[in-house]
């Protein structure tokens, strides 16, 4: 899955009018809703290697979104996006990180890991709150710095009781997190960027699949139809995720996001029926009860600075 931390973008990969606020909500969902069901979807594949499942993926993904952006009359916007070293550079490093987090996703998956994984995009928005404070000097408010502290703890709690990290959570955040960074820093719209990554992984995904001989697409109609599958369930939620962004506030983007890992506990719980230890049931509220203090912070601010602008606005038009 991909979700982002919410910034806004410097280009647009939406055209037309911006839609209402609860239509963008609705895209949100939906889009939010297919990345948290996305285990069910990769438990059906368990039986074929993570990687091979990772090329596909890349590979369906690179043709799906090239088709969009043909569609749109803007291929023209990769090799401008490439032109700039510093941003090819950017770019690569951004296929890099989320090839690595697609790969541990899956892996959790068919390793019945899929609560852990969940852990991991709970915690996406407070890493990328550690991130902003580290590579961009951005300020901690006290109610931050709080959150921060009670998940570190959480992870502590669960590392002392099972006996070994949670790894796949750290990746799986730490990996998003530094995505976020590198998205951060680009002139361009998310479907242009994935776009690039994917085809940047496309010669290795192929080199991968020619290696094993191709693998399993091919064998029957079901896995083959599955793998595919794979590019669908890749492009059309980013694509959804980037119209909404249009419609509503990076505050509702915020707090709509995390249907994402709720879904993938439910799915962790009730549909694969992972065990949920005393140790889960300590650590798991931790980290909800630091959202929910990110969360009240982050809404405060967000009120706090549109306050500001109206303030601002008001005093530039007074005589």
């Amino acid at each position: 899955m991909t979700t982002a931390r919410p910034t806004t973008p410097q280009s647009s990969d939406v055209t037309g009018s911006p839609g209402s606020p609860l239509s963008g909500v609705l895209l949100m969902g939906l889009s939010c809703t297919v990345w948290g069901l996305s285990g069910m979807y990769y438990k059906l594949l368990d039986h074929i290697p993570p990687i091979e499942v990772l090329c596909h993926r890349t590979l369906w993904s690179a043709i799906l979104f090239t088709a969009v952006l043909a569609l749109q009359g803007r291929l023209r916007a990769l090799p401008a996006a490439m032109r700039a070293p510093r941003q090819a550079v950017i770019i690569a490093l951004g296929a890099l990180m989320i090839s690595i987090n697609w790969f541990v996703f899956i892996w959790s998956i068919h390793n019945d890991r899929a609560m852990e994984a969940s852990m991991g995009y709970f915690l996406f928005p407070l890493v990328a709150v550690i991130f902003g404070a580290f590579f961009f000097a951005e300020r901690l408010a006290t109610g931050q710095k709080l959150a921060v502290g009670l998940a570190a703890l959480a992870i502590v709690v669960l590392t002392v009781g099972l006996g070994v990290a949670p790894w796949i959570a750290l990746v799986l955040a730490g990996s998003f997190g530094l995505y976020s960074v590198i998205k951060k820093s680009l002139g361009v719209g998310p479907v242009v960027s994935v776009t690039l990554e994917v085809l940047l992984l496309a010669p290795i995904a192929l080199i991968v699949l020619w290696s094993v001989g191709g693998g399993s697409f091919g064998s029957n109609l079901q896995d083959s139809f599955l793998l595919v599958l794979s590019g669908v369930l890749t492009a059309i939620p980013l694509i959804l995720f980037s119209a909404a962004t249009k419609r509503v506030s990076l505050a509702a983007i915020g707090l709509v996001q995390y249907l994402n890992p709720t879904l993938q506990f439910g799915v962790a719980t009730l549909v694969f029926l992972e065990p949920f230890t005393i140790w889960h049931a300590i650590a798991f509220p931790m980290i909800w009860a630091a959202l929910a203090i990110y969360s009240a912070v982050s809404l405060g601010q967000g009120r706090a600075a549109r306050k500001a602008a109206k303030a601002a606005g008001t005093s530039g038009t007074t005589l």
